[in-house]
């Protein structure tokens, strides 16, 4: 099989149940928004002081391949074929991971300064891809069905990873540099 189609050469894609569709289609931009959230979380993965956490990281990746799925897919078409779907359990798995991180961690106080060490913003990068992720889906959701369980779980994994940047700042020694506005 070939990696390269060409069908795509003219600026459209087809989205599963074979709908041809421009590639700057909302739907298009989200799921691709997804996608490269994916990858960000594969980054934040592959970090030393994530090894422990591979498990939990990768079944979040698989979440996100379930989401992109989901949005790929034509709302308008009958899809005969199986495809993988969101349970409410994934969104509880983000809560209590949520829970365990945040109560390791001093309590908050102030906004924090994304950085203190490489890793960290690896994942806040990743959290604000999570956040735009979200939005797009909300747009595509005013004007067609988006599943509200996709909306809830970018949602729970944006607060997700900002508590694992939190909790890899604890691990990692690293200063977390609360935010002082100038007034």
């Amino acid at each position: 099989m070939k990696i390269y189609t060409k069908t795509g050469d003219k600026g459209t894609t087809a989205l599963i149940g074979g709908t041809r569709v421009s590639k700057a289609d909302l739907r298009i931009e989200v799921y691709g928004t997804v996608d490269e959230l994916n990858s960000y979380i594969g980054l934040v993965r592959d970090q030393e002081v994530n090894r422990l956490r591979a498990d939990i990281l990768k079944e979040i990746q698989d979440r996100l391949f379930t989401i992109g799925s989901t949005l790929a897919t034509d709302p308008d078409k009958n899809i005969k074929m199986a495809t993988p779907d969101l349970h409410e359990e994934d969104i509880t798995l983000l809560e209590q991971e949520i829970d365990k991180y945040t109560a390791e961690v001093p309590p908050l106080r102030a906004f924090v300064l994304p950085g203190g060490h490489q890793s960290v913003s690896f994942c806040h990068v990743a959290r604000c891809v999570c956040r735009r992720a979200e939005r797009l889906a909300i747009s595509l959701q005013q004007t067609t069905e988006v599943d509200n369980l996709v909306i809830k779980y970018l949602n729970r994994l944006s607060d997700y990873l900002f508590a694992l940047c939190r909790k890899m700042t604890q691990e990692l020694g690293a200063e977390e540099i609360s935010w002082k506005p100038r007034v």
